[in-house]
């Protein structure tokens, strides 16, 4: 009998079900994944691409219909027998918060069950301290929550962290004082923030939670159904994440895809991918040509008039970033290479442009090198990716997102 580690055949990447007795959690993740994916598939479709049986799926999706995670669609007429009834995600089925904890600002988010923005808070700074970023959110959430029904406040399923492990270690990059960043060693920041907060909270790496986000939330329109991928997301640092047969891989430590920390080639001589592609790289060439680089924190879509340096920015981060993939495909043959940030989408596709001129300039004989393609998330993955922690932990299957939870 297939299991729900088998494959399925058809079209939507998932598992196969169930239709032994005490798995109708699983097969209700596995539902719900593919109605999330795939929305507009009916009951029979499920049935097919799941390989359960159409009464199981019929009882589970009844089920789900009535928790009110589902809802019908206009159906579908064909020219004999019933009229099929295509199925969706509620919107309203389920609410999650996610909180980003960057090195130059937080966010806080609040989505809807199809990962749709319901409200959003933003907060610049020099350098985050812990009590200030835990008082942001405790307000934030309070005031996000008012602006909700007590239907909808009833159907909060938790809070996720997206912020860098070890961010004590980053105090000189920062630019922040060592008293303050080393606060953050001593805190136990989700502890602090659960205290106040009547659900679940989850932790995960900043640039693993934006991975993640493009995984649950990006548009397979442009990109396709692409199962493995390597991604970058371009911040104050530079990071990344890894999917693989349609899962957020994490690795042993939790730490794979720790893309920032990969050698590459500079004009300076080998350096970290962190030290050329960041944003904090840009911020330093503004202000070594006397612009003003703290602009950059305060609206990721306003990069206008700074000039000749995102130029200079562009090539030195599109060079290290296309030795980056090439490295990384010598070690998984990934079918994409996907390149997001905090970052205007024009200025996204300019650099997704230079990444595939210099990609093709690489000695790259013996390797087949992947497509390199924009994010489709945008500047604010890392706080939807977290948000997607509390609803990836209690409804979904195979989307692979590990998290740290209370």
């Amino acid at each position: 009998m297939e299991t729900l580690a088998s494959r399925a055949n058809g079209s939507s990447g998932l598992a196969r079900g169930t239709n032994q007795s005490g798995m109708r959690d699983a097969n209700e993740r596995l539902v719900l994944s593919l109605l999330r994916r795939e929305p507009g598939r009916s009951k029979s479709e499920i049935a097919r691409l799941t390989a359960l049986s159409l009464q199981t799926v019929s009882v589970i999706m009844r089920g789900l219909e009535e928790d009110g995670l589902l809802r019908r669609l206009e159906p579908k007429r064909g020219k004999i027998g019933q009229p099929s009834v295509p199925m969706a995600l509620d919107p309203e089925g389920a609410f999650s918060f996610g909180v980003k904890i960057g090195r130059r600002s937080a966010e806080l988010v609040l989505i809807d069950f199809l990962g749709n923005p319901r409200g959003m808070l933003r907060r610049a700074y020099r350098y985050p301290e812990p009590t200030e970023t835990v008082k942001f959110v405790s307000e934030g959430v309070a005031e996000l929550r008012s602006s909700l029904s007590p239907e909808q406040d009833k159907r909060i399923t938790g809070l996720g962290i997206a912020m860098p492990f070890e961010l004590w270690s980053w105090a000189d990059a920062a630019g922040a004082p060592r008293e303050v960043m080393e606060a953050w060693r001593h805190r136990q920041i989700r502890e602090d923030i659960q205290a106040s907060l009547p659900f679940p909270v989850y932790v995960e790496n900043d640039a693993t939670a934006a991975c993640g986000a493009e995984l649950v939330f990006g548009n397979r329109d442009g990109i396709g159904e692409i199962g493995d991928f390597i991604y970058f997301y371009l911040g104050a640092f530079a990071g990344g994440g890894i999917v693989l047969n349609n899962s957020l891989y994490a690795g042993r430590s939790g730490n794979a895809g720790a893309l920032g920390s990969m050698p590459v080639p500079s004009r300076d001589g080998p350096r970290q991918l962190i030290d050329v592609a960041s944003l904090a790289a840009l911020e330093a060439l503004l202000i070594s040509q006397g612009h003003d680089g703290s602009r950059l924190w305060s609206n990721p879509d306003d990069w206008d008039d700074i000039g000749s340096s995102v130029d200079i920015w562009m090539e030195q981060a599109a060079s290290a970033l296309a030795y980056a993939i090439a490295a990384a495909s010598s070690v998984i043959d990934f079918e994409a290479a996907v390149i997001d940030g905090w970052m205007p989408p024009f200025e996204r596709g300019r650099l997704v442009g230079a990444v595939r001129s210099a990609l093709s300039r690489i000695d790259a004989e013996g390797l087949e090198l992947p497509a390199v393609f924009e994010g489709t998330v945008g500047s604010n993955a890392r706080a939807l990716g977290a948000a997607s922690l509390p609803l990836a932990d209690r409804f979904l299957f195979g989307s692979g997102i590990i998290a740290t939870r209370i």
